[in-house]
């Protein structure tokens, strides 16, 4: 297997002979992997991003048994790839029995099905398997509506003819499962007015999620989000500092819903650590939009504590890719602690190249327990620091101002005269710009 634009192999081909078989006597589809790239020199960054679309593919539930990265100078309209190396990968599609073709792009509804004709089995994109796996974790009211709500938002370009059966009848990748999915006539007007639903009861959910947070601002008690890279340590840092019990699993995605836990610093102050759904590369914009009342746990946070595997091999990268989520969903001017975790894992050179570019940051291992009171205080200091008391006067005319103080921080004191409301608020300090002007005494 070659690229397009290169001469010799990329040595990439990961061939099992045999099927897996899981633990519940269910054969795992075999999965060829295709990543496409379009700029000169781009092909480092390609090759990463399909390892990681091989880890996916894996938490799906199937094994990756071909991988093949084509560099092009633009997409296909028909075949994403180009009708050539469609043709190419149709015959290692039948010469190594491959079950689902996962491509690490996104594809039009119409590449899509001119693909699956000429491979004839399933082909996905990244945003499909990404939607699968999260079917397969979401395990709560609101993940599970959230999980669906994305499926359906999915879908819903894609119907044509008699339209796609969205409830799940069968295993594997792309068969579209979605917890507490009813079934549906696949009409679009009939879609649409499910998508309203679904949207109404998250905002709900939503609502009765502000008000709980309400209720812990007026406790004073601030929250700590772990955020992060999926896999980096989240749930096993929580379990160890809260006994929180929550999964924790060498698996991508293992958790999507949030869990929040009290937890003392050593100065003796109670705050509440919130968890919540990892993020990838790319985390697709129907996903980030379904999870947003999800993340509202993470927009309302004090302080981020940003976990990264330490012992990747492009720890900057994870940073970069949640950041650009964080910013996205409105959480990135919080304050942030950097939390490099895996440490008895990592590469000690890649330790110290974290130190040097983030004097700030907590080497910790979750695993082992090293690291914890180090990162106890640094989260004491965080919250001291990043934390403000100031007094406003917000004209009426600006009441969407006086909801926001209510919303991103703890409102201590609040009264109303003929030019405005005057409010005394406790807020992270990375908040404070929307309200500078309007700051007091």
């Amino acid at each position: 297997m070659t690229d397009r634009d290169e001469s010799k192999p990329r040595g990439r081909q990961r061939r099992r002979l045999t099927a897996t078989v899981t633990d519940l006597g269910v054969v795992r589809q075999r999965a060829l992997l295709v990543g496409v790239y379009f700029r000169q020199g781009a092909s480092a960054e390609a090759e990463r991003s399909l390892d990681e679309l091989g880890l996916l593919t894996t938490s799906a539930g199937a094994d990756p048994v071909e991988f093949e990265l084509v560099k092009r100078d633009a997409p296909d309209s028909a075949y994403f790839i180009g009708t050539g190396k469609a043709e190419e990968l149709a015959a290692v599609v039948r010469a190594y029995d491959i079950d689902v073709v996962v491509f690490d792009n996104a594809l039009t509804p119409a590449q899509q099905r001119n693909l699956q004709k000429k491979f004839e089995v399933d082909v996905v994109d990244r945003e499909a398997l990404i939607l699968d796996i999260f079917a397969q974790h979401a395990s709560s009211r609101a993940g599970s509506l959230q999980v669906e709500l994305a499926l359906l938002r999915y879908n819903l370009p894609r119907l044509r003819g008699k339209g796609i059966e969205l409830s799940r009848q069968q295993g594997g990748i792309g068969a579209k499962r979605g917890p507490g999915e009813t079934k549906l006539e696949t009409d679009r007007r009939r879609i649409a007015s499910r998508i309203s639903r679904l949207e109404s009861e998250l905002t709900d959910l939503k609502r009765i999620r502000q008000t709980q947070s309400k209720s812990r601002r007026r406790n004073e008690m601030p929250v700590a989000s772990l955020v992060g890279y999926t896999n980096a340590g989240k749930s096993t840092l929580l379990n160890l500092l809260t006994d929180a019990h929550v999964l924790a699993e060498d698996q991508l995605f293992s958790t999507l819903d949030s869990t929040i836990r009290r937890y003392t610093l050593p100065d003796g102050r109670a705050i509440l650590l919130s968890d919540t759904v990892g993020f990838v590369r790319r985390l697709p914009h129907h996903l980030v939009e379904a999870f947003r009342s999800t993340l509202d746990e993470v927009v309302g946070a004090s302080l981020l504590l940003h976990l990264v595997d330490a012992s990747d091999s492009e720890p900057e990268e994870q940073i970069t890719a949640v950041r650009e989520v964080l910013t996205q969903i409105g959480a990135g001017s919080i304050p942030e602690l950097l939390v490099f975790n895996k440490a008895d894992e990592a590469d000690p050179v890649v330790l110290a190249r974290l130190g040097n570019l983030h004097p700030d940051g907590v080497v910790i291992s979750a695993l082992q327990g090293e690291g914890i009171d180090d990162l106890a205080e640094a989260i004491g200091s965080h919250l001291k620091e990043h934390l403000a008391t100031v007094r406003l006067e917000i004209p009426y005319s600006r009441a969407d101002l006086v909801a926001a103080a209510h919303r991103q921080g703890e409102v201590l004191a609040e009264k109303h005269d003929e030019h405005g409301s005057v409010l005394e608020v406790r807020l992270a300090s990375g908040r404070l710009e929307p309200f500078r002007q309007f700051v007091v005494g």
